[in-house]
């Protein structure tokens, strides 16, 4: 099963080209843009999450299939409400999924990858994980409720596509009812801002409603700041990819009990022990 996404490569290529020209011929002062080194180093880490999702992708088809195979119930394809149920599904998965990999520091250091530039263009919704492995937990109970995993990985796909376009700071505000509704470039712009005020918000793949009923949602005000709390400061996609693996590991080392190396990989990142 090759997944979807890979087919919209070629028009994720193209749209990035066209938001990149548009920045230069219809400049915005307040607006990052793009810089050469930054946009190769976000599909330099697309690509690489690629080649390493595929062959991972399969190994999750088969969990996912023998929970299914395991499973009391067996929903049909053909019945409108299971798609109804999938898509609130797999959204829901999604928010608890997103929201995980900023609230405990080991997930955090596979999905910061995608926090690390300091612009904010389409080219920055390419810039992934290397290491999926963490998000399977998250989806297979939608395998054990009876849906099939093929029906699974393409709402999955689907939300992908969608956040895709998030990823901008061409689009202002939307219609009220759609900002109250759905996730929008700017409810993602302050998920990706690293202003306080915005630290840890809007988790949200294609409805905001999640964030709206669990404290999570914060409007657009003040300017976004993208990037890190502390910027890493590299275009080295191998870097990119692994310097919050290599500080957790400089944090264990200097650990002095169990409890502390507990903490600094599953409490919060940043958290530091009481001393």
């Amino acid at each position: 099963m090759i997944p979807a996404v890979l087919y919209a490569i070629p028009a994720f290529l193209l749209l990035i080209t066209v938001e990149a020209l548009s920045y230069r011929f219809a400049p915005d002062d307040a607006e990052r843009g793009y810089e050469t080194r930054d946009t190769a180093t976000s599909l330099t880490m697309g690509a690489g999450s690629q080649v390493i999702g595929v062959p991972w992708k399969l190994l999750t088809i088969g969990l996912y299939a023998a929970a299914y195979t395991i499973s009391p119930f067996s929903l049909s394809p053909g019945d409108w409400w299971v798609w109804v149920l999938l898509f609130f599904a797999d959204d829901f998965a999604y928010y608890w999924f997103h929201r995980a990999h900023h609230e405990v520091r080991l997930l955090w250091a596979g999905h910061v990858v995608h926090h690390s530039s300091v612009f904010f263009n389409f080219s920055t919704a390419l810039r992934q994980s290397w290491t999926p492995m963490t998000s399977l937990p998250f989806w297979l109970g939608l395998a054990l409720l009876g849906i099939p995993p093929w029906m699974i990985f393409l709402q999955q796909s689907i939300s992908l596509l969608y956040q895709f376009f998030l990823h901008t700071e061409r689009i202002n505000l939307l219609p009220r009812p759609i900002e109250l509704l759905l996730n929008t470039p700017s409810h993602h712009r302050v998920h990706h801002g690293s202003n306080d005020e915005y630290l840890d918000r809007n988790y949200g793949g294609i409805l905001i409603v999640w964030d709206r009923l669990f404290g999570t949602f914060q409007a657009e005000g003040d300017a976004v700041r993208y990037g890190l709390t502390k910027n890493i400061g590299t275009y080295n996609p191998l870097r990119v990819a692994t310097h919050e693996y290599a500080a957790i590991w400089r944090d264990l080392r200097t650990a002095r009990s169990w409890r502390e190396r507990l903490g600094y990989l599953l409490r919060r990142p940043g958290w530091q022990p009481a001393r």
